[in-house]
């Protein structure tokens, strides 16, 4: 598999449990927000209806611009602006055969750039680059980074609910596996 973002050697591993710290300012370039993580008081706008905060992506913290690229050879399944606030903003869709299987993968908060730069039904190659980190102005509002979130469901339309409630944690992780499945052991 082929690095998604390319990561330094020295990166941050974010803790959301204990909730978000506004003041923090991250020491490194890039940073980890981690799969499977109750986030208390973190999402707050309209489309959470105030019970989803449970993270089923991982967030790679990355400068605006950063390149994002294919874990491995896939086609482009769907693209996108989820529009609402605190959503993904520009979104692409990739699918990918994992070990025989179907698996979709969803970029998240991306430039509005990276919806050019491919098209619906386009073949791309592993390590190729397919979007690039967008800003808080058109990424719904979040600190510039990449949600991924993999689903062995194919997605209809260009969206997934990056964060459910908590009773439906046991049912969604079977749904959205880990993303270390493609990124390897990144904490």
């Amino acid at each position: 598999m082929h690095h998604v973002i390319a990561l330094e050697d020295d990166y941050w591993v974010h803790d959301f449990t204990r909730g978000y710290d506004e003041d923090f300012v991250c020491p490194y370039r890039h940073s980890i927000g981690r799969y499977d993580e109750i986030r208390p008081g973190m999402y707050t706008h309209e489309i959470f209806e105030g019970k989803r905060d449970l993270h089923i992506g991982i967030d790679i913290g990355a400068p605006v611009g950063e390149e994002i690229h294919a874990f491995s050879n896939c086609v482009v399944h769907s693209k996108g602006i989820n529009s609402e606030d605190g959503s993904y903003g520009p979104t692409i869709i990739t699918k990918h055969d994992f070990e025989g299987k179907d698996l979709w993968a969803l970029h998240g908060h991306l430039s509005l750039e990276s919806l050019d730069h491919v098209e619906v039904g386009q073949n791309i190659a592993e390590g190729d680059v397919i979007a690039f980190v967008g800003s808080m102005e058109v990424n719904g509002g979040w600190e510039p980074h990449l949600h991924l979130q993999l689903s062995w469901c194919e997605p209809e339309g260009n969206d997934m609910p990056g964060v459910v409630e908590r009773i439906d944690r046991e049912s969604a992780l079977k749904i959205y596996p880990d993303p270390r499945i493609v990124l390897g052991p990144i904490y």
